[in-house]
């Protein structure tokens, strides 16, 4: 009873913690934002692979289907947190930031021999920028700030026969994502502000399989591969304006039923993983991704003629896709504390889904970690660091460095082990 008001109190604060958290660049005014993978902190320190990854040892909820390998007896709590420093060019201008936060909370438990669950909260995406600018002939000041992003809470389940496994994840989409764009004139002091508020209230499913071949007594092959089916965004979205100088109130001037007007896509990933377990453990995987943003249908309220609503000018979505691949290594199962160490090293690249005035948004990067024991050898500390690069193409037109610190917190329990007194 007290482990359980213990999660209910963790998901609480995740809850809180996650709706504060906000990423630190412009490129996050459109759309929904900067978009997550679900990766946990050990699959960051590795290139964000998971497909095919089911150790049962590490919660994995880029594939439900994974969840079918836990053991019996064993619960797995793990929490991650992350800071950011970003340093950002736009020709001649530079400038640095940083951000971050709670990253996510997830729990995985057995059901039976043969089927596992997890719940969780996971963050689909996030929004946080502030910049501004002068007008011309020093008339005054444009700024536009962003906050916000969208989380969702999941409950997943899966079930293995032979070496096959299947499962789900049923998540509950909220946030907001909010843009805030003022125009400060030098003359007169007026402040006038145009606010646009995207509301989501939404469900999401995520589908999976993986395949586990023993090609031995130490070596096996996995495959995996999930499904996310395109759907309609519920949720509201509304424009306001208000004049901050004159004490005014907002006033909504358009308003608009996220349903059939906002949609999010078709989703594959899959990944091929090998691994080792001797006197030594070893794993790679290779993953691909793909989403169809191309048929995403989304329509902003603003009208693009109208220079107070730059948010939406030239921006559509093209299809994303992320190869990675990734590994982890110990060198010695039964060695001293360094031996014992987990090793882990990645990269990975992608095209972003935003298409702004005709340059595509590219990233790449490459993350290394490592995971430690604690004393009683089955809690593990994640400590990891990424180094991300992004910028659009052809034209640059923002140039961004990342260095994002991750630290994740495995604990693994035995809950229905008791010990027996003699």
């Amino acid at each position: 009873m007290n482990k359980i008001k213990l999660l209910l109190l963790m998901m609480f604060v995740a809850t809180a913690a996650t709706q504060a958290q906000n990423v630190t660049t412009p490129y996050s005014m459109y759309g929904y934002g900067v978009l997550s993978d679900r990766a946990t902190s050990m699959q960051r320190q590795m290139g964000s692979v998971g497909y095919a990854m089911n150790s049962g040892r590490q919660i994995n909820v880029m594939n439900p289907a994974s969840y079918a390998a836990i053991d019996s007896l064993t619960f797995l709590f793990d929490i991650g947190a992350d800071i950011s420093f970003l340093w950002q060019k736009e020709g001649t201008a530079k400038d640095k930031s940083t951000g971050g936060g709670l990253d996510y909370i997830t729990m995985q438990f057995p059901i039976t021999k043969y089927l596992g669950g997890s719940i969780g909260m996971l963050p689909y995406s996030s929004v946080g920028y502030s910049f501004g600018k002068s007008v011309e002939n020093g008339l005054g000041t444009l700024q536009n700030q962003g906050s916000g992003g969208i989380n969702q809470a999941y409950i997943g389940l899966a079930g293995k026969i032979g070496g096959f496994s299947i499962g789900a994840n049923v998540a509950y989409s909220f946030g907001n994502v909010q843009n805030d764009y003022y125009a400060n004139a030098t003359s007169t002091s007026d402040q006038n502000l145009v606010e646009h508020i995207m509301q989501i209230r939404d469900w999401d499913i995520v589908l999976g399989a993986q395949y586990t071949a023993k090609l031995s007594r130490t070596d096996r092959l996995n495959v995996g591969l999930t499904f996310t089916p395109k759907k309609s965004l519920h949720g509201k979205t509304w424009v306001t304006t208000q004049a901050i100088s004159a004490g005014s109130v907002a006033d909504t001037v358009a308003y608009m039923n996220m349903k059939n007007n906002y949609y999010t896509p078709m989703t594959i990933g899959g990944g091929v993983s090998y691994s080792h377990e001797r006197a030594s453990r070893w794993m790679v995987e290779a993953d691909v991704t793909f989403q169809e943003w191309s048929k995403a249908k989304y329509s902003p309220l603003y009208s693009t003629s109208n220079p107070e609503n730059m948010v939406f000018q030239g921006m559509n979505f093209d299809n994303r896709v992320r190869y990675a691949v990734g590994g982890e290594y110990v060198p010695k199962i039964r060695g001293n504390y360094l031996q014992r160490m987990v090793y882990r090293l990645g990269a990975y690249y992608s095209n972003g889904y935003l298409n702004i005035d005709g340059n595509t948004l590219r990233e790449y990067g490459l993350t290394c970690g490592f995971g430690f024991n604690t004393p009683e050898g089955k809690t593990m500390i994640n400590l990891g660091v990424e180094w991300k690069h992004r910028a659009a193409h052809p034209q640059t037109l923002i140039s961004e460095n990342y260095l994002n610190v991750t630290l994740g917190i495995n604990v693994n329990e035995l809950w229905f082990w008791q010990r027996r007194i003699k």
